[in-house]
């Protein structure tokens, strides 16, 4: 999934584009002046803890919410003043399911359709298409109060894109999936960019969906984004290797380890995350140093990093971590979507 122009031509103009976008529900601030802009095409990841004004920002976007200050364009309209056609732009799968379970999955499809005033044959056309492209062809015609949370998804998905929109919003796309249908719904939106070329933005919590499926990804926390770049790239900001130790006295260990080969050293929940490079070389040194200062090791693993790392390195806390502002956040959040 590249982006790059090599021809020459001038690169079009950005799919999305947000300037200090905010929202406020009273004195809470869900989100706070966040900037960013995402390439035609491509697949762009918010990544946070519930709570942390993801699901806010895609309301904005898909005009359901108005911001309190800022600006955004989706597909060149503007969120405020161009609803119409950012609506029209735009494909949406919430986190709360909206099928009607009495119907069928053709039903759901041909009801949507008809609301976007496709003519009949058109539409026919783009379901069976649709969904083939998601492998539900075989059970089009069963009532989705059969289907299981992952065909469901797939429906919803193949549903948010029968009006042909530029750019689709997937808020959680795979929330309370298990890991196997979770695997194959990547699958599915992965071929969705690469065969359509759409446009995807999507929320998650999930640090492996980010890093499987995002050419970039925004970490965003407490309503501000706190770095944006690929993963690989933020992977490789926070050093080589980790090396995680935990002891009886982690604070000892903390201040031992000063050699100049160590890039950054954080405490969490009773263990030393170690940043270096060449961790191979290092660790009979560093296991060597402890012993011999008399500090006892409980357990030490060695690993290349992960987004949950780059998560922790730059919030200071584990994307589980959920404090009573997050919750607070949400039910305000909920509350405003339901008036």
């Amino acid at each position: 999934m590249s982006h790059s122009n090599t021809s020459g031509r001038a690169d079009p103009p950005p799919a999305i584009e947000v300037r200090n976008l905010t929202k406020a529900f009273g004195d809470l601030v869900a989100v706070d002046k966040i900037s960013f802009s995402i390439a035609s095409g491509e697949i762009f990841g918010l990544l946070g803890p519930n709570g942390a004004g993801k699901t806010t920002t895609i309301s904005m976007l898909a005009t359901i919410q108005r911001p309190t200050s800022g600006t955004a364009t989706i597909n060149g309209y503007d969120i405020v003043g161009q609803e119409d056609d950012v609506r029209r732009s735009i494909g949406i799968v919430f986190q709360e399911q909206s099928l009607d379970e009495e119907l069928t999955a053709y039903e759901n499809m041909d009801f949507h359709g008809r609301l976007y005033r496709i003519s009949g044959e058109e539409r026919r056309r783009r379901i069976d298409e649709l969904l083939t492209l998601v492998g539900l062809s075989d059970r089009k015609n069963s009532l989705v109060k059969t289907y299981s949370g992952g065909m469901r998804r797939r429906l919803e998905i193949a549903r948010g894109l029968l009006h042909e929109p530029k750019i689709l919003f997937l808020d959680e796309p795979t929330l309370g999936l298990d890991p196997q249908t979770r695997n194959h719904l990547w699958e599915y939106i992965a071929r969705l960019n690469e065969e359509k070329g759409i446009t995807i933005i999507l929320t998650t919590h999930y640090m492996e969906e980010a890093d499987r499926l995002c050419d970039r990804v925004a970490i965003i926390d407490r309503g501000t984004i706190v770095v944006l770049d690929t993963a690989e790239n933020l992977k490789n900001s926070i050093g080589g290797d980790i090396v995680t130790i935990t002891s009886p006295d982690p604070d000892a260990i903390a201040g031992l380890l000063t050699a100049p080969w160590i890039s950054a050293i954080e405490q969490h929940d009773g263990s030393v995350t170690i940043h270096l490079q060449e961790a191979d070389r290092h660790i009979p040194g560093i296991v060597t140093a402890i012993h011999q200062s008399g500090i006892g090791i409980t357990s030490l693993s060695v690993r290349k990093p992960t987004l949950e790392d780059v998560f922790l390195h730059y919030t200071g806390r584990t994307i589980r971590d959920e404090g009573a502002d997050s919750k607070e956040s949400m039910r305000m959040a909920h509350r405003a979507r339901r008036r």
